[in-house]
């Protein structure tokens, strides 16, 4: 099996440093097709992972040395076990399908070597990331994800507004990152070691103050990587970047590495529920928080990723409650549909010349039948309704909100499904259906990109069926969690959440169906409250940029200019002039050199005797 894991993890390398050498020239396909070939073969293994797990098999694999340092030993060491399994599952399959589906979408990009380059390094990071045994490993992956992510998204880099995102996110996430090496640092001061198996061993040891101190920086990191107010307004600027990095950072990675800390970090979190709580509760806020940006946006691209923003907080309220399982089945599904959806979103954009406002789209159902029918999917598995993905674990997180006794979380995402429901169908309605709005003469991508995309839509459909296989599956490695409720309870929820989520897709077919809200709407405090996201990121831009360039420009006059500069340009005239002046005792003159020597031994003599 060493040799499986190693082909799994290697591959997406290979396939990266094989463009290397060709990542200033002009487009080579087999680039393309090449990283493809090999993050494929990362998608076999990791199948073949898989099922070694789910028969019971736990592979521990040590590399080799990393770090020896006094009592401080950490190897290069990876874990396979169900959930790190399930992420290298996830990962490999969504980064496959985007590869594919790349090759198409950036065959006119004078930077396809490149793209290739940044984005088989970035699967290579997020497996990293998920396989390593100890949590330094987890910070390199961590922070591998981090940079790649800022070469993606600011891949385009001439274009400005490219460039400010890819800051954005890697600032943003530096800032959150500090919080996690803190946390690092504080577990290895207070365990002795990194090693998950040692740590999560002792972890009933160790003072619980220092327990909610490791959590809380931990989180702090979490938040960072999966956006979580007040580390979010990243995510949706990052839409900048081409839209197939936007399908894997939203889907299988970046962003689902918050949820898998925590997911992974359980027994410190359990140990901790009121800081627990506190994260189902923010989770819970960036749910509704999210979904009503999304409701107003004309933005395509920046809809779905407030949805995925929304989504994230419905994980991370599973995974406050001490639902774990809950919330990596939700991560799992969630990855399906929603790189479906971005995937077509990317069709709809190059049919439509990259624009991206959706109320200036419509009718476009006739030439992009296909990719039409793969958005209706995942929009549906989206908003959870049965028997799609979506309807699985989106009910299986009510369910334990409700059964937990937190009926306000309850409330909270059960208004979340209803506005997951309309604006994914607002979308739907205004892109596809309705009055045509545009010029352009659409037509659907090539067919291996709609090839790459029918895998997701199988599974955005399908793979909510196997819930109980992989609830059996994971508590091999993760708490189980029980609810408590009865089985009609249960049904009166379900019918309760689909009847809310039905009714949000039907008021939004009907309202956009015949022409949508009044354009008066759009002059009333609330919509220009969401179209401006809330005023955070001009509250940012206030109070942190603005401050920042005023003390830069302090620092620039007063301490560069006034004193570096004139302290270094001071002894630069000084050498100057006092080369000048001494540059005549070089004359070739005799007299004066003999008198300079004279003088020179003369002041010799004093400085002996005096």
């Amino acid at each position: 099996m060493e040799l499986i894991f190693y082909t799994a993890f290697f591959a997406p390398l290979i396939g990266s440093v094989f463009g290397i050498p060709f990542s200033s020239k002009s487009k080579f396909v087999s680039v393309g097709i090449f990283a493809s070939l090999m993050v494929g073969i990362s998608l076999f293994a990791s199948t073949l992972l898989l099922v070694y797990t789910y028969q019971g098999g736990i592979l521990s694999i040590e590399l080799m040395d990393w770090i020896v340092v006094g009592s401080l030993h950490i190897p290069f060491g990876f874990l396979v076990d169900p959930v790190s399994a399930t992420m290298a599952f996830v990962v490999t399959l969504v980064s496959f399908c985007v590869h594919v589906y790349a090759i198409g979408y950036m065959s006119h990009d004078e930077s396809f070597n490149r793209f290739f380059v940044y984005l088989s390094a970035f699967v290579f990071s997020m497996l990293i990331l998920v396989l390593s045994d100890n949590f330094a490993g987890l910070f390199i992956g961590w922070e591998g994800v981090g940079l790649c992510s800022w070469m993606l998204i600011g891949f385009w880099y001439h274009k400005d507004s490219a460039s400010f995102a890819a800051n954005e996110a890697f600032i943003m996430n530096r800032i959150a990152d500090l919080g996690m090496l803190l946390g690092i640092f504080l577990i290895y001061w207070v365990f002795g070691s990194l090693k998950y198996e040692f740590v999560f061993s002792y972890v009933f040891e160790a003072p619980k103050e220092l327990l909610v101190a490791i959590g809380i920086l931990l989180f702090i990191g979490a938040m960072g990587k999966s956006a979580q107010f007040p580390l979010h307004t990243w995510l949706a600027d990052a839409m900048e970047g081409p839209t197939p990095v936007s399908a894997l950072i939203h889907a299988a990675t970046m962003v689902t590495a918050g949820v898998y800390l925590v997911i992974r970090a359980n027994p410190i979190y359990s140990l901790i529920p009121e800081f627990s709580v506190f994260i189902a509760f923010l989770g819970a806020f960036v749910a509704i928080f999210a979904a009503c940006m999304a409701l107003v946006n004309k933005d395509l691209k920046r809809i779905i990723a407030y949805s995925t923003l929304s989504q994230l907080g419905y994980m991370f309220v599973a995974a406050g409650l001490g639902a774990y399982w809950i919330a990596l089945f939700h991560l799992a599904t969630h990855a399906f549909f929603k790189s479906l959806l971005f995937l077509g979103a990317g069709n709809v954009m190059h049919a439509m010349n990259d624009k991206l406002d959706i109320t200036k789209m419509g009718a476009l159902y006739k030439p992009l039948k296909i990719t039409a029918v793969l958005m209706i999917l995942a929009s549906i598995a989206l908003a959870g309704v049965y028997p799609f993905a979506g309807f699985f674990s989106k009910d299986k997180i009510l369910e334990a909100t409700f059964g937990s006794g937190y009926y306000v979380l309850w409330g909270a995402l059960l208004l979340g499904a209803f506005l997951t429901a309309f604006y994914s169908f607002r979308l739907i309605m205004l892109v596809f259906f309705g009055e045509k709005k545009h010029n352009e003469h659409p037509h659907e991508a090539y067919n291996y990109m709609l090839y790459a995309m029918i895998p997701l839509g199988f599974l955005a459909v399908f793979a909510g069926f196997s819930e109980s296989y992989f609830h059996h599956f994971v508590l091999q490695v993760l708490p189980d969690f029980s609810s408590h409720l009865t089985i009609a309870t249960i049904l009166k929820l379900i019918a309760l959440t689909t009847c809310v989520v039905l009714c949000g897709i039907l008021f939004a077919v009907f309202k956009y169906k015949n022409g949508g809200f009044s354009k008066s709407l759009e002059n009333t405090f609330i919509y220009k409250l969401l179209r401006n996201e809330y005023y955070v990121p001009l509250l940012y831009e206030k109070l942190f940029i603005n401050n920042y360039m005023r003390i830069s420009k302090v620092v620039w006059v007063y301490i560069e200019q006034k004193t570096i500069d004139f302290v270094v340009d001071l002894i630069a005239n000084i050498l100057n002039g006092s080369g000048n002046r001494l540059r005549v005792i070089q004359s070739g003159n005799l007299s004066k050199m003999l008198r300079v020597m004279f003088f020179g031994v003369v002041l010799l003599l004093l400085l002996i005797f005096v």
